[in-house]
């Protein structure tokens, strides 16, 4: 996730960045069955999109202590 796509989250609705996590924690899920079967071939993927989805609850975390950025 780039720092503009970063910054367009931090607009967003609290329900849109929660789809987002339910999409992105969906694809994870996705990786690791292909990683079981040996299909996966880009491992780095699933570091990306858990840094992504821990990116998007620190968005909703700052929001619930008011914490201006």
């Amino acid at each position: 996730m780039k720092k503009e796509e970063i910054k367009k989250w931090r607009e967003a609705s609290k329900e849109e960045i929660e789809n987002k996590i339910l999409e992105l924690k969906r694809k994870l899920y996705e990786l690791k069955n292909q990683l079981l079967i040996g299909q996966l071939k880009n491992y780095s993927q699933i570091k990306e999109i858990k840094k992504d989805i821990a990116r998007l609850k620190t968005i909703l975390r700052e929001r619930e202590l008011g914490v201006k950025k």
